[in-house]
């Protein structure tokens, strides 16, 4: 069963250790460039090999820059979207793992990358089954999703994804004002690729609100 359909982007980093800054922001960029083209730009058959390949390369900028938020986060990311191209069991036991990874970048600097983790992890808590086969939890969703709408009121991708969460619990009609602004958000230098994919997404949800 595919899991999960959409991921966090980011585009800013909040760095606590300068002597790391260059040597990790180009290992963010990286990946978050890798990442985008896997998910936009790449046939549905290649991508499970494609994201094998990538977790293992975001796993090693994570120990590399142990003690640092963002490749956690962006290890997740990576992780969560392997699950979403793998299915069945195996998708679950991925996502547990991705689960570990935001909890952990939290507990470094939740609101490193704009508060990607807060969205990322709520993304999760709303997609995944909840007891007994997995951890999914609608109310824990929304204070997470709250709380990276908190750090990034304008962002494209809180905004849409507390949107795609209200549609996906039955409050549908609460979810326009969210689309809108994940619209008119701003662009994120480099991010052209994600940023033309996300919208798409927008607009696909924003049909299916209409319709409701």
């Amino acid at each position: 069963m595919k899991i999960l359909s959409a991921f966090v982007l980011a585009a800013a980093c909040v760095l606590p250790f300068y002597s790391h800054a260059a040597p990790l922001d180009d290992a963010i960029a990286e990946l978050q460039r890798d990442w985008e083209v896997i998910r936009y730009q790449t046939p549905e058959s290649a991508r499970l090999k494609r994201f094998e390949a990538l977790s293992a390369k975001a796993h090693s900028f994570s120990q590399t820059f142990a003690g640092h938020s963002e490749p956690l986060v962006w290890e997740g990311i990576i992780v969560s979207s392997l699950a979403n191209e793998k299915g069945g069991l195996g998708a679950l036991s991925l996502v547990k793992q991705a689960k570990v990874m935001y909890e952990q970048a939290i507990a470094l600097g939740g609101d490193a990358l704009q508060g990607s983790a807060y969205g990322s992890l709520a993304v999760l808590y709303y997609k995944v089954p909840g007891w007994p086969l997995g951890f999914g939890d609608k109310a824990k969703a929304e204070e997470l999703l709250k709380k990276a709408l908190s750090v990034n009121p304008s962002g494209i991708d809180p905004n849409y994804f507390y949107a795609e969460y209200l549609v996906e619990t039955g409050r549908g009609t609460e979810a326009t004002p969210y689309l809108e602004r994940a619209l008119a958000a701003p662009p994120r230098p480099g991010r052209e690729v994600a940023d033309t994919g996300r919208r798409e997404e927008v607009r696909q949800l924003m049909a299916k609100v209409k319709a409701l």
